[in-house]
């Protein structure tokens, strides 16, 4: 895991910040906390008092980050938080933020990521297992985090998300949940449903549609929406393949399944499609109709944990 503790006025040089890091180039069994300097030999960073090492009164306001997927995904992350506050408030004075990043469980998440399997079946014994050890290693970061003195925790990870009531238990501070935050922005929206007399239909588009479609199903239900999902079939003849176009670098290939997919939703009269997978993220031009129906879920969990961040500095 690295750590990056940077005002958010220093995103130029973010890329510098977390790097992958390994046992062997620091001679320790866990590379945890290869950046604190503290003498303890295989830090666990629950155990760690944070003190030591960072300047809880800074952090008043700040915000912790625990890292998902991919570093470049929590980089982004973080990079959107400054751009929102650039583009709502137009102030250059940003705010403080820890990220954990762990290369070692961003392969793991991954892996999960490309399944379809349900991992919780009762049958799937090895993937229950190894689901409590991701559960305990993203709780143990939520402590880090927590103890440092940030303000609240954010993931910018859908499928973390799978497992966020079990992260947050015990937590102090808020620990926001991505869902909750995209349901609370589409209700204050007032949108209005596009048929007459129908419920208000939110399309939920993901390379999961096994786990991670549910953390927004039950938040946005909770509000009064009426959700709606991909069938199986249209992933794995859309979605997925748009995926594999990607990674063969087929922009145009990606482009096109990926519009297929959305016409599926939209002519089921959705207002907004949520895109619940990190690789979907801007791969239309922002200028296409099509993009100006899709929904960020990260955009709405960086304004989020700025709003709450503000409040926090200053005790309102």
């Amino acid at each position: 895991m690295s750590l990056c503790f940077q005002p958010f006025n220093y995103a130029s040089n973010i890329n510098c910040c977390v790097s992958k890091h390994t046992s062997q180039s620091q001679g320790m069994k866990n590379p945890s906390l290869l950046k604190i300097p503290i003498p303890i030999e295989n830090p666990n960073p629950a155990d760690i008092s944070s003190t030591s090492f960072f300047n809880k009164s800074s952090l008043l306001n700040g915000i912790g980050i625990i890292g998902g997927i991919s570093t470049d995904s929590s980089l982004n992350f973080a990079k959107k938080l400054k751009k929102l506050q650039l583009v709502e408030e137009g102030s250059s004075l940003s705010l403080p933020f820890i990220l954990c990043s762990d290369p070692a469980l961003s392969k793991e998440l991954s892996s999960f990521d490309r399944s379809s399997s349900p991992f919780f079946s009762a049958k799937n014994g090895r993937a229950a297992a190894d689901c409590s050890s991701i559960v305990e290693n993203l709780r143990r970061k939520r402590a880090f985090l927590e103890k440092s003195g940030v303000c609240c925790v954010v993931m910018p990870c859908h499928i973390s998300h799978s497992w966020h009531d079990q992260i947050e238990e015990g937590c102090s501070v808020p620990f926001l949940h991505v869902g909750e935050c995209v349901a609370n922005e589409l209700k204050e929206a007032k949108l209005k449903p596009l048929e007459a007399g129908s419920p208000l239909r939110i399309g939920v588009l993901a390379t999961n549609e096994a786990l991670v479609p549910t953390i927004y199903q039950q938040e946005l239900e909770k509000e009064g929406f009426e959700v709606v999902l991909l069938d199986k079939a249209t992933v794995e003849h859309t979605v997925i393949p748009a995926v594999e176009a990607l990674n063969r670098k087929d922009l145009e290939g990606a482009q096109n399944l990926f519009k297929i997919a959305l016409q599926v939703l939209l002519v089921r009269a959705v207002n907004r499609v949520i895109l619940a997978s990190d690789y979907l993220d801007q791969l239309l031009p922002p200028e296409d109709p099509l993009w100006r129906k899709c929904i960020d879920p990260m955009d709405a969990l960086a304004r989020s944990s700025i709003k709450y961040a503000r409040s926090a500095g200053t005790g309102k």
